[in-house]
């Protein structure tokens, strides 16, 4: 073999025979257990960048160790390539997003090919492909006639940079998840909506049956569905009011509350700037100017900090009066713009003695405080001695023959009374919202419904599926969907009267594609339904799912919801798509700023300096890897210089999977260094290895064994039980070291030339083949090379996993290690209870210690008992 490790030769050779037999192809087989590894899948943005390579680097390990293991593993990929980006480089560049798309599609694939990854290509797809999308049109149409599709007006996020709507998740501080220099301003718009709201509580309760989920991404999800027990309380409006749309009256609003202990204490009313009836109370009044103004300002505004305790408490009234249902009392309607339509039913009961945002509230506009929980200590609370609202529990007061009731007791008994009057009663609220999936974007899956004067609302049957996206479309610089201005694509016949009809513009937000994908690759190339159902009974639902954490809300939310749906819908027989879900770390790098032109690639920095203007550049702290900032490291340029493998062991070296790496281009340089000293002692022994008869060795011949022959022998069975079982515990990191002490071990291993040679260099190719088979899902290029020098013709990829003799790893000896002046000279096995003095001889009289200390003065002899023994001269 060459003495020296070319990568660069090596790694697309492997890929070429792999490719070639088709190593990666799976297929149902009922004789192995099955096993579906996933990865989430990327945006095909046209690079991978290094988040991208640790991701599937840590799933393609659990692929390959799982097949060596036995099962018959699922590893696929595809593209989640509907999408913004591509709509506006269409818009930048003049061509079709499907052509921009596909190219980058190539780019990518052919930079996931060059990393080796374990994928089963026969299954790749793309979410764009109308073949996909076909499927998702049917199960849109069936959810909407099952009730769990809606169109409705409402007040929605707004993007201008994007040119459409985005749902609740896609907000983050007020601006835009993709465009963080855009702030989102509210719009009323005709949206399409998933009824996700219908499945809030199975949507909770399930998460108690995810063990094998991160508990912080659990918690976000109860967090966001957030759910809360209280009341819906009706008050009745002091005149009933027409509504503009139905022309009914208008005479009640509904709030809920947690609190209907304090119902006795409600002064006022607030209702959210979204809120129709902000309007139609204040209509014909002479607040009507006032209230819209202050509406318009406030739904501009940003909804996190509407909601901050120190936001400055605003409002202005409607001009209209609600009543107690207890008092009787006359309530004032204000618009506030602390209160958030999407909690409860956007009005909420103000009790300013006891919410601290009603208190300023009421100090700010002079309005009425009403103590009625009396608190268990601190003397009586009265309007004209708090300082601040109390929240706390205590003994009802001012709340009529309740008075002196426990607090907590008033709450069943008011809700209770509620519920019998027809005035409210008990209820759970949720704080998640239904998802909104309109898109007014062109690169999207068409929503499949027509709308037709004689019919109204139609959707498309599935004899017309798939809504194709237009090939001939044109785009303008201003943005915007082109689609409503396609005459011919917009009036069609409708397909329940044959009359003239107009097809919807809008299309699905692309996480309705990311939220069923995972059950298409069970059986892609279906195409009398989504998918297979023998093909998902058996592969589904996911047994590991890897992927970013930035997914929690969104992206795994709307799979769950999605799974539950096609459950109902009678398409599979499972309630949760992925069983077992890892959230990897980022890659971190520090960033470099020059004072005078901003952020640089770290290849441009040199001697912490500015190549364009030679100052000294600001050095910042490592954090995620972005554009943005320049602190990126290219994937390509790494594989070029180091080749696949030693980026793949470094990325799953450096830290546990599930926390962040600090990039270092001396630790990567460190794993090339290693490899080359593996390839190094391979090609040394190699011919050697060829000539032996690498064989195990029962543990009832380890007595005859010399030390370090038996010394080796326990150390290869005890890495092979700990790499084992450090992979199984996902602890990469710990399970390379093992292997690399092991090398160590080989490396200190002479064979020599006496008459044992034989036996020797058997021991050590058997040694050596077993920490190659262990290598294989770190550095497959590298260990099925070596694998093909050692003489054996078939893959690495598909052989056993080595088992271990526990035999061999019960001891009653121990490697004692012999060190001279600190440095490791030789090891030996030595009686687990011998002494210090014993052990002092076994060192000293060891023929390669002696060789050291021979004609040098003993300064002394330092003795670790069961560990070491450390000769200084």
């Amino acid at each position: 073999m060459d003495s020296k490790y070319k990568p660069d030769e090596i790694e697309p050779q492997r890929q070429e025979y792999w490719e070639k037999e088709r190593v990666f192809e799976t297929d149902m087989d009922s004789s192995r257990p099955k096993y579906y590894l996933l990865e989430m899948f990327p945006y095909p943005s046209g690079k991978l960048h290094m988040g991208h390579v640790r991701n599937y680097s840590i799933g393609d390990v659990v692929a390959r160790y799982k097949v060596m293991r036995g099962y018959n593993v699922l590893h696929p990929m595809g593209w989640d390539s509907f999408g913004l980006p591509a709509e506006n480089a269409a818009i930048e560049n003049r061509v079709h997003p499907n052509t921009w798309t596909r190219q980058n599609i190539d780019n990518m694939k052919s930079q996931l090919k060059r990393m080796g990854y374990s994928y089963d290509w026969r299954r790749e797809f793309a979410t764009s492909d109308p073949s996909y999308y076909k499927w998702e049109q049917k199960i849109f149409v069936e959810m909407y006639e099952k009730g769990l599709v809606e169109k409705r007006k409402a007040w929605v996020n707004w993007c201008d940079k994007c040119n459409t709507v985005l749902a609740n998740e896609q907000v983050e501080d007020g601006f835009c998840w993709r465009h963080s220099d855009t702030r989102v301003r509210q719009v009323e718009l005709a949206q399409w909506y998933f009824k996700i709201t219908d499945y809030a509580e199975e949507l909770l309760e399930a998460t108690e049956e995810l063990p094998g989920w991160p508990e912080h991404v659990l918690l976000m999800q109860k967090n966001w569905i957030g759910k809360s027990i209280g009341a819906m309380i009706h008050f009745k409006l002091e005149r009933p009011w027409p509504d503009p749309d139905t022309g009914e009256e208008i005479d009640r609003l509904v709030v809920y509350t947690t609190r209907p202990d304090t119902l006795y204490g409600a002064t006022f009313m607030s209702l959210a700037a979204e809120h129709p009836y902000c309007e139609i109370l204040s209509k014909g009044t002479e607040q009507e100017g006032l209230v819209k103004e202050f509406c318009d300002r406030v739904r501009a505004e940003d909804k996190i900090k509407r909601s901050s305790e120190d936001y400055q408490k605003e409002g202005v009234f409607t001009g209209a009066y609600c009543l107690n249902p207890m008092t009787g009392e006359r309530m004032p309607i204000y618009v506030a713009n602390f209160v958030l339509m999407e909690y409860g039913t956007g009005a909420v009961m103000a009790v300013p003695a006891h919410d601290q945002r009603d208190f300023e509230f009421a100090g700010a506009y002079d309005l009425r405080v009403v103590p009625v929980v009396e608190p268990p200590e601190g003397g009586p609370l009265e309007e004209d001695n708090m300082t601040e609202a109390y929240e706390g529990p205590g003994k009802m007061k001012n709340s009529g023959e309740y008075n002196g009731m426990d607090n907590e007791e008033f709450k069943r008994v008011i809700t209770d009374r509620l519920a019998k009057e027809y005035r409210g009663g008990p209820s759970v609220n949720y704080r998640i919202r239904d998802w909104l999936i309109s898109r007014q974007r062109f690169w999207g899956a068409p929503i499949p419904v027509v709308y037709c004067e004689k019919c109204g609302m139609v959707p498309v049957p599935e004899d017309r599926l798939p809504v194709e996206l237009p090939a001939e479309v044109e785009f303008e610089v201003t943005g915007g969907s082109p689609l409503p201005r396609l005459d011919w694509w917009v009036n069609v016949e409708c397909p329940s009267c044959g009359g003239p009809a107009k097809r919807e513009t809008d299309t699905m937000d692309t996480f309705v594609e990311s939220s069923w994908y995972y059950m298409r690759y069970a059986s892609p190339w279906c195409d009398t339904a989504p998918f297979d159902k023998a093909e998902v009974d058996y592969w589904l639902p996911v047994d590991q799912y890897i992927g970013g954490v930035e997914h929690a809300v969104m992206h795994l939310l709307y799979s769950r919801f999605y799974t539950k749906v096609l459950r109902d819908l009678g398409y599979i027989n499972f309630s949760e798509p992925f069983t077992r879900l890892l959230t990897q770390g980022m890659v971190r790098k520090e960033s470099f700023r020059c004072p005078d032109h901003g952020f640089l690639f770290p290849s441009e920095v040199k001697e912490s300096k500015c190549p364009r203007c030679g100052k000294e550049v600001e050095i910042g702290r490592s954090e995620k890897m972005s554009k943005s900032k320049k602190n990126i490291v290219d994937p390509e340029n790494m594989i070029q210089r180091f080749g696949a493998d030693t980026v793949r062991l470094y990325l799953l070296f450096e830290s546990p999977p599930d926390k962040d790496i600090i990039w270092s281009e001396d630790r990567i340089q460190g794993m090339f260094r290693f490899l080359n000293r593996v390839w190094s002692l391979a090609s040394k022994y190699m011919e050697d290895f060829k000539q032996a008869s690498p064989r195990d060795i029962a543990a009832g011949e380890i007595n005859g064994l010399a030390d370090d022959e038996a010394g080796l022998y326990r150390k290869v069975n005890q890495t092979v039980k700990d790499v084992t079982e450090r992979i199984d515990r996902w602890t990469f990191n710990t399970a390379i070291a093992a292997m690399m002490e092991l090398f160590n071990r080989m490396t200190d291993f002479d064979p020599g030339d006496g008459e044992n040679r034989d036996r020797r260099i058997g021991l050590l190719c058997w040694a050596f083949e077993r920490f190659v088979l262990m290598l294989n899902p770190f550095c497959p290029h590298f260990a099925e090379e070596l694998w093909r020098e050692l003489g054996y013709q078939t893959s690495s990829f598909r052989l056993p996993w080595p088992s271990y003799d526990a035999n061999a790893l019960v001891k009653d000896t121990f490697e004692l290690v012999l060190q001279v002046n600190g440095k490791v000279r030789a090891r030996v096995e030595a009686p687990v209870d011998a002494g210090k003095e014993e052990l002092e001889k076994l060192a000293l009289s060891n023929e390669r210690i002696k060789s050291y200390i021979e004609g040098q003065n003993v300064r002394k002899v330092i003795v670790v008992p069961q560990k070491l023994v450390n000769v200084v001269i």
